[in-house]
């Protein structure tokens, strides 16, 4: 018996699939029997051993909320029989069940409740969400998210217009606010530091302030950043801390793949190893800002901003009373993430390259024992093949207590056509999460869903992507960087915080507020730049089918690899500080060990792809050499600092700005050597 074929058809109803198998499939040649999960194609032996079994046997099954088919080949059945049944089989199912691409149901909640509207399409999720403390709120923000996200990408070219250039001179009144951030998830933890150094500052958040639809992971030498700007102390840190684990595993499904594609668990044990208490954190940030004099608008949703020559002027509407809310400051801080007006007008047709929608809940308890240790964390994982188009990715982090934090995500091209559906995810997830882990849902504890689309953009160089407009600069998501294993831009934020605010505490301090200074205030990587290929080939394009097991047998043959590397290695390349020289060893030892992982990618870029990528490598090649040989240039730009800034502030900064691309933008970040000073409010 020998495997000759294997499908993914992309509908959850397998029992229709195999009806159709049965019912309305007609080989061209051999004898069709029915089995109860195919059917068996038998062909008349002419040869002396009349009882050898000669035939080929297709069935079907489902995991994952979509089915799978494979085809046999049992004794000696012809050759050309079997090239033709394969060619007829594929084209005809693929013809029969193609892809879809389900669009959310437009609903009025003053008429109907989120659950009545949305039971009909995705039953279990309203059945768990009314598990859920605050489940009305929280999937009516799943809803608009999605619906929100969708019209971005159909409209790109064309976004809503929020920013606005004002030149009359009633707008330049001298601001309230040094700073106004619009976003108090990320954004709050950025406007805690730059409160505490003496500038006033305005936080604006749609959400009540604290609530958060994540959990955060990370390490304590990320942590340690937060220590060294002052913002907390450790103690401060320690409690904050919900769990600390020994070890996170890495591991995908490998039932299907080739032996050179099989791995071992890459274990990570100082990888997303330390759960963060998310809204504890957001509140302790909220205090913090609140202690040194900033204000919190918080149920607020951003309208406008119009940007006058000395300052700009946001636009609020307060949610709950709407009434309209105006503020002004020298300077607004985009940090709305992917959902961002801002970060869509300002990048027109090219906002993200990249999207991980992603779905998943907090758990308080109801797991059996011998399910989970919480000592351990799941920090990649696949249970299956591609799904409906997709590679689903799982991980597991336990929190505080008895709550486990679960995420499934998959990484994905931005199409119009297929834009990723949080609403399908969430019904993947409540389907097949006894699949990936032992369970009833109905004795699981729900605390709360998590969920958010992730971005990421494909930067060939440092100023490709536009985060800065006149008195405006955008963080976290909304800069939409590109991490392709650490896909958060909570992880990316705490990583390059002593960059970004020190870059913007100069900015502000000498009143570089222009395009052509704030351009310079971006965490970008170059190192990271070049990994962007190895999460395009975690992306099945829209309408493509591929081999189910292709995105699983690229993951392992790279994971595999680290797996067999040092433990410090998988470390730092999993946290972006892998160098020029660990990246390009790393490359040439993968495609030495897996020659077809070449040919395997090319399934999922075109030629102008692999141009864009070695443009990539290039930068990042020439920037570690400059590296190399002015290494000497940090040392140097604080020797002069002294000297330069208050002559020249605008060449200072520059040269702070370059003192950083050839440290943390190579991923080799700064030694903490100095700490930012307090300056006094010019406001």
């Amino acid at each position: 018996m020998k495997e000759i074929l294997y499908l993914e058809i992309p509908t959850p109803n397998t029992e229709s699939v195999c009806t159709w198998l049965q019912d309305k499939f007609k080989p061209e040649t051999g004898e069709k029997h029915i089995t109860p999960d195919g059917f068996r194609l038998k062909f008349t032996s002419t040869n002396a051993k009349n009882d050898e079994l000669n035939e080929f046997s297709v069935f079907v099954w489902s995991v994952q909320r979509t089915t799978y088919l494979k085809l046999f080949r049992v004794g000696n059945p012809p050759k050309n029989d079997e090239k033709l049944l394969i060619k007829q089989l594929e084209t005809e199912l693929r013809q029969q069940f193609p892809y879809q691409y389900p669009e959310p149901p437009e609903i009025d909640l003053s008429q109907q409740l989120i659950f009545e509207a949305l039971a009909p399409h995705y039953p279990l999720t309203t059945k768990y969400f009314q598990k859920m403390p605050n489940g009305e709120y929280d999937l009516q923000r799943v809803y608009w998210w999605e619906k929100r996200w969708r019209e971005g990408v159909r409209n790109p070219k064309t976004p809503k217009q929020v920013i606005f250039s004002a030149q009359d001179s009633s707008s330049n009144s001298k601001p309230k606010y040094d700073l106004i951030y619009v976003g108090g998830a990320l954004g709050v933890i950025h406007a805690a530091v730059m409160a505490r150094l003496g500038y006033q500052v305005l936080l604006i958040e749609r959400l009540p302030f604290g609530r958060m639809n994540r959990e955060w992971n990370i390490s304590r030498s990320e942590l340690q950043s937060l220590i060294d700007l002052g913002l907390f102390s450790k103690a401060e840190v320690e409690s904050l801390i919900a769990r600390e684990y020994k070890d996170g595993f890495h591991k995908f499904f490998d039932a299907n793949n080739p032996p050179i594609a099989k791995a071992p668990i890459l274990h990570t044990p100082t990888v997303l190893n330390v759960a963060l208490d998310a809204e504890k954190l957001l509140r302790a940030c909220g205090e913090k800002l609140r202690q040194a004099g900033g204000e919190i608008w918080d149920e607020t949703e951003f309208i406008r901003a119009d940007i006058a020559p000395q300052n700009v002027q946001v636009k609020t509407v307060h949610l709950p009373t709407k009434s309209e809310r105006i503020a002004t400051g020298r300077l607004l801080v985009d940090a709305m993430g992917t959902a961002s007006p801002i970060a869509w007008q300002l990048n027109g047709g090219r906002a993200f390259d990249s999207v991980c929608p992603t779905v998943g809940a907090v758990i308080d308890g109801g797991f059996e024992p011998d399910v989970w240790d919480a000592n351990y964390g799941d920090v990649l994982n696949s249970h299956g093949d591609i799904s409906r188009g997709r590679q689903l990715i799982w991980e597991l982090f336990p929190g505080g207590g008895n709550e486990l934090t679960f995420y499934l995500f998959h990484y994905h091209q931005v199409n119009p056509k297929n834009p990723g559906s949080l609403l399908e995810m969430y019904e993947d997830f409540f389907t097949i999460l006894p699949e990936y882990r032992r369970c009833d849902l109905d004795k699981l504890v729900w605390k709360k869903p998590t969920f958010g689309y992730i971005p990421g953009h494909f930067s060939a160089r440092s100023r490709d992507r536009k985060v800065a407009y006149d008195r405006l600069i955008s963080i976290g998501d909304a800069a939409s960087l590109q991490s392709p294993l650490v896909f958060t831009g909570f992880g990316s934020l705490v990583r390059n915080l002593s960059r970004l605010t020190d870059l913007l505490n100069t900015a502000l301090k000498h009143d570089l507020l222009q395009i052509k200074h704030l351009n310079q205030i971006r965490a970008y990587q170059s190192n990271i730049s070049v990994t962007w290929l190895f999460s395009k080939g975690m992306m099945v394009p829209t309408d493509k089918h591929l081999p189910p097991q292709r995105i699983n047998s690229i993951l392992n043959t790279f994971f595999g690899l680290l797996a067999s590397e040092p433990t410090a290695v998988a470390d730092t390349f999993i946290k972006d500080r892998a160098d020029w020289w660990t990246f390009t060893r790393l490359a040439l030892k993968a495609a030495r060990t897996n020659p077809k992982l070449l040919l395997w990618i090319l399934d999922f870029i075109t030629f102008n792809e692999v141009i864009r990528w070695m443009v990539s490598y290039l930068n990042f090649t020439i920037l570690a050499l400059i590296s190399g040989l002015l290494g000497w240039v940090p040392r140097f730009s604080r020797w002069i600092q002294p000297w330069l800034e208050p002559r020249y502030p605008g060449l200072w900064m520059w040269l702070l700005a370059l003192s950083y691309a050839l440290t943390d933008g190579l991923g080799q970040p700064q030694t903490p050597g100095h700490r930012l000073v307090q300056v006094k409010s010019p406001v």
